[in-house]
């Protein structure tokens, strides 16, 4: 059986990133599960950035079914404009003028059932791509580049993880910043949830804000508090005081953050790392069991 897990945060630069990575070379050597990386934020992946080494075995475009109106066959009714529920459909009949703008669209079909004319066809519109890479035996990564002006983002990620699904792996999914669409997206298979923050005021903030969603789609989630001694402690007092789980601390670090600017962070898994996700992992595993 595939073990979904999702890495979270409400805001970014907090750290999800390192933690993400970390945790699926930490797993990949621990496990004798596969381990499969997947990165949705697919505006800017980067988890690749991580494994210089890495040996793609597939880059695969991922295409929208997007409305096209065949002028020839259009009455100019404005059938189609009443049931576009994201109003895409532009018809002005005066000067016999149809057109669906690309951006807009989110292929639901509605508008091809309103045509009484058979006037409105689908084509398919690349939005992306789905890129594999094999990181060694046991780990694998996968990621979303999303086409540059295309605001599907969370058409693409539910693309992703279907590409990506395997019932015998871990899935670690590394989402995207903050608590929008593309993050429910990421989230709605997962079955358990680590959030990742800081002990500031904006962190804090974004932290109340994913703990609401969490809540409202009932996902089991621990938090790990990154760059401890920075900010103050009004985070702590929250989780306290919200009963939320503290996974961990981790005490901001000077060399840490040099190794992830210069792209060395997994040439050696740091100590503090490993002894957090082996006692993380050993408990979450009495809980898979169950």
């Amino acid at each position: 059986m595939s073990f979904n897990i999702a890495v979270v945060s409400g805001k970014g630069g907090t750290g999800k990133t390192t933690i993400s990575v970390q945790l699926a070379l930490f797993l990949s050597q621990k496990e004798k599960r596969k381990v499969r990386l997947i990165d949705c934020d697919v505006e800017e992946p980067n988890d690749g950035l991580f494994f210089p080494d890495k040996k793609k075995i597939e880059s695969k475009t991922i295409y929208q079914s997007i409305a096209e109106i065949d002028i020839n066959k259009c009455r100019f009714c404005r059938d189609c404009v009443t049931y576009c529920n994201y109003n895409a459909i532009v018809v002005i009949p005066r000067v016999k003028f149809a057109q669906v703008e690309k951006t807009l669209c989110h292929s639901c079909g509605a508008c091809i059932v309103a045509c009484r004319h058979n006037a409105i066809n689908e084509i398919p519109e690349p939005i992306g791509l789905v890129n594999s890479y094999q990181i060694n035996s046991r780990l694998s990564l996968m990621e979303g580049e999303l086409k540059i002006g295309s605001p599907m983002q969370t058409m693409l990620i539910k693309a992703l993880k279907k590409e990506a699904s395997n019932q015998k792996s871990i899935m670690i999914h590394d989402a995207p910043p903050g608590t929008s669409c593309s993050v429910v997206e990421t989230l709605s298979d997962a079955q358990v949830v680590i959030v990742v923050t800081e002990p500031t005021p904006f962190g804090l903030h974004d932290l109340k804000l994913t703990a609401e969603l969490l809540r409202d789609m009932n996902k089991p989630f621990g938090v790990i508090v990154n760059k401890a001694g920075l900010g103050n402690n009004e985070l702590f007092k929250y989780l306290e005081e919200e009963k939320i789980p503290l996974i961990d601390s981790i005490p901001f670090s000077k060399e840490i953050a040099a190794k992830y600017a210069s792209g060395e962070l997994l040439n050696k898994l740091d100590e503090k790392m490993i002894s957090l996700f082996s006692i993380w992992w050993n408990q979450l595993k009495e809980t898979e069991a169950k």
